[in-house]
């Protein structure tokens, strides 16, 4: 066994087997709230002691996420906050909003993904730049911004689940889709958008050497978000929708028994598990990872759904 005194999770306050939670004290940030995934992940960090979770979303609506959390994790303090992932100076002001009240913050989860048409010909240039904003313009904020404030260490605080943050940590963790490796699972400008979010974390390792902060990829692939295809008789109607990953049911059942490793659609909250994981100490010696996550479509059959 190795001297856990080299594991720099370690400390009493980041290691990962605190019996009041993995994440015990953690501020975090997850963007997507509003979306089946981000809701998921929001979930998962209340449950393993997170002192804070900034749910973000792209209007003025509420996530309802604190009120369906409160009871079950109460001490996680859950804060709807609106926020425009394409906004440099959204960024910046929800950075400072964490460090001026809670003097940290430990986890950023960029899970605000957009699919954009399913096509080239339906396909505009003002599509393909949604899709650059949603899927690596957010992401690359996030690693240009969020280090800073990941490496103050502060105090304990007053407020409940508080904890002394004695060394620099922080993990950016970017959801993606496994089109992030390869084509043929939507169109065009989402393949595009998924490959460039991959590169922001493949470069971010380099970036963030020295930093104690680490970043890295989840890729789902079919994942039950809930999305039904009754009433459309073209799948190119399927573009108005403001989703994050394409439908499950665009594969039935009957295909997804044949196609998938684990024969089924995985749910939204098997994608927060793995952020979960890479938000915590559990996985202190991983950066620059893509976890896949699609019980094992891409091994089998890398053209998951031909459009």
């Amino acid at each position: 066994m190795p001297d856990s005194m080299t594991l720099e999770e370690e400390s009493d306050h980041f290691s990962p087997y605190r019996a009041d939670g993995k994440l015990y004290g953690f501020v975090c940030v997850v963007t997507g709230a509003n979306m089946p995934v981000g809701r998921a992940i929001v979930t998962e960090l209340a449950a393993h002691g997170a002192a804070s979770i900034y749910a973000c979303t792209a209007n003025e609506e509420s996530s309802g996420l604190p009120s369906l959390l409160s009871k079950q994790y109460p001490n996680t303090k859950i804060i709807d906050y609106p926020y425009s992932i394409s906004s440099e100076q959204d960024t910046l002001t929800l950075i400072d909003e964490a460090l001026n009240t809670y003097g940290r913050l430990d986890v950023w989860v960029c899970s605000s993904g957009l699919l954009g048409p399913p096509s080239i010909d339906a396909t505009t240039p003002a599509d393909l730049q949604r899709c650059f904003e949603a899927n690596s313009l957010a992401p690359f904020f996030a690693l240009k911004y969020a280090p800073h404030a990941m490496q103050k260490t502060s105090p304990k605080g007053t407020y409940p689940n508080a904890a002394p943050k004695d060394q620099r940590y922080g993990s950016i963790i970017v959801v993606s889709s496994t089109a992030s490796t390869y084509g043929g699972c939507w169109g065009p400008c989402f393949t595009m958008s998924s490959h460039a979010a991959l590169g922001v974390v493949r470069s971010g390792v380099a970036v963030l050497k020295g930093t104690g902060v680490r970043i890295n990829a989840i890729s789902p692939g079919q994942i039950d978000v809930g999305v039904s295809l009754n009433g459309f008789d073209d799948k190119k109607n399927l573009m108005s929708y403001n989703t994050q990953l394409p439908p499950a049911a665009l594969q039935s059942p009957q295909m997804q028994k044949q196609n998938i490793g684990l024969e089924r659609a995985g749910l939204p909250a098997e994608v927060g598990r793995v952020a979960g994981f890479l938000a915590s100490g559990f996985s202190s010696y991983i950066t620059g990872a893509n976890m896949v996550v699609d019980g094992g479509a891409s091994v089998m059959c890398p053209l998951m759904v031909p459009i």
